[in-house]
């Protein structure tokens, strides 16, 4: 059974909603799908994360961010919460940084994690 919440688990940053919005529209992402943020096993530190665009499904909890709506699996709020998630534009780095207070131990590039 899929629920609302009121507070999502995970922060975005301006930087990324702004990004996250014009990967939709410029994608045609479908209005019912949501931004999917979880995690799985996997990547050189044991849990890899997860973030694109996608439909809702039953274990989900659906979040609101700034016009985003945010839906992670249930289970998955264990690692994630109170994560940000930042886009940076820069000359060494462009891309997604996931900020975790739950993870132990992160991967050079920074998209795996132990907890």
């Amino acid at each position: 059974m899929t629920e609302t919440a009121t507070a999502s688990p995970v922060k975005l940053t301006e930087g990324a909603i702004q990004q996250l919005k014009r990967i939709r529209d410029d994608q045609g992402v479908p209005a019912d799908y949501a931004l999917r943020v979880g995690v799985k096993g996997g990547g050189c530190s044991g849990f890899s994360y997860l973030l694109g665009f996608d439909e809702v499904k039953e274990r989900d909890t659906i979040y609101e961010s700034e016009g985003i709506r945010i839906v992670m699996d249930k289970a998955h709020a264990l690692y994630l919460l109170g994560m940000e998630i930042d886009w940076l534009d820069g000359l060494n780095n462009r891309g997604f940084i996931f900020n975790n207070p739950n993870a132990k131990e992160t991967c050079g590039c920074g998209t795996s994690f132990s907890a």
